[in-house]
């Protein structure tokens, strides 16, 4: 039988090491968090980013546009340039991640096997944003727009 006292020992100590895999997590890959697009409401984009497999990443977005209307979509990453499933969003069956330096990844989403779109994800050097670029695609392959976003560390 535990004693309190041995009970609150232990309870402390499966925090502590929750709390230093958290971390150790958040200096391996330092997106890991949640993001929000910078913009002025009534639309809201919600980007996070959490720890998968063995150095991977889950990402998820979480959207609300200007009309109210919600969408979730999520797809994992070991940042290898392979692609994987996305659920939760029409658009993307499939997204590849590579990581391209330090600060910056590379993701491409197809449908149908075709690229539809090219997002360049730059970490600002002291960790607190995101510049994303979108290189949108037609079904020919042909680049159709180019848009910019940022998102800002939510703390």
């Amino acid at each position: 039988m535990q004693t309190p006292r041995v009970r609150t020992i232990v309870l402390a100590a499966a925090w502590g090491c929750a709390c230093a895999a958290v971390l150790a997590a958040q200096a391996a890959n330092p997106r890991i968090g949640k993001w929000k697009l910078k913009q002025d409401p009534p639309a809201l984009n919600i980007m996070t980013y959490e720890p998968w497999g063995d150095g991977g990443m889950k990402v998820t977005v979480e959207s609300t546009n200007r009309d109210g209307r919600k969408a979730t979509w999520t797809y994992n990453t070991m940042f290898d340039n392979k692609d994987m499933p996305v659920s939760g969003d029409t658009r993307t069956e499939t997204s590849a991640v590579k990581k391209v330096d330090d600060r910056t990844n590379e993701i491409t989403n197809k449908r149908g096997g075709k690229i539809t779109q090219v997002i360049v994800n730059v970490l600002s050097p002291d960790g607190s944003r995101i510049d994303n670029t979108y290189k949108n695609y037609n079904e020919k392959g042909e680049l159709t727009t180019t848009t910019t976003a940022v998102y800002e560390r939510m703390r």
